[in-house]
């Protein structure tokens, strides 16, 4: 099941989001998110999160929609963008896209992105797309394809990677190691 979750961010080149959404079989909004997904004609089929970001209007029309609510209390260890994530794998997600989890505030952008570590996701296919750059985690092995002129970045998150080897980049690797911290793997 490929279920795309929206985060209250930005939402750059929305033109290049509109596909990945209608090829959805479940959108679930964290929150604010409903605010884009409404803004642009599309209901969520589920909306997550404390609900202190979510415009007042769009509350009620979700709530008169066909649109089921998961309220959660504000004081909670949990993001909504991360409760979102945990409903989506609780609903039987295969493949998750994460949409507006970047841009505002660095403090979410970030977090966010480190969801993509989250045990619970290690047999899920997960990525963020800001309509521009996907950002995917690689516990073993991936295949990137790409056309000549892709940048391609690799980022160790958790610590430094060996062994890295790489086929079809300006800058190969053959079995080396990126250590956690320099910008060595950024823009290859």
């Amino acid at each position: 099941m490929y279920i795309i979750v929206v985060a209250n961010g930005e939402f750059q080149n929305p033109e290049r989001l509109f596909p990945i959404l209608d090829d959805a079989d479940l959108i679930i909004a964290a929150d604010g998110g409903a605010n884009w997904l409404m803004s642009q004609g599309k209901l969520p089929h589920v909306l997550i999160g404390d609900m202190d970001s979510t415009k007042p209007e769009i509350m009620r029309a979700l709530e008169k929609g066909l649109c089921r609510l998961v309220r959660h209390a504000p004081d909670k260890d949990e993001t909504d963008t991360e409760l979102a994530l945990l409903e989506a794998l609780a609903l039987g997600a295969t493949r998750i896209t994460i949409l507006g989890a970047l841009g505002g505030r660095i403090d979410h952008a970030l977090a966010n992105i480190l969801l993509l570590t989250m045990p619970q996701l290690a047999r899920v296919a997960v990525a963020i797309y800001d309509g521009h750059s996907y950002l995917f985690v690689t516990r073993d092995e991936a295949v990137i394809r790409g056309a000549a002129g892709d940048v391609v970045s690799l980022i160790p998150l958790g610590g430094d990677v060996e062994g890295i080897v790489t086929d079809g980049l300006k800058y190969p690797l053959r079995n080396e190691t990126l250590l956690f911290g320099p910008a060595r793997g950024v823009s290859n």
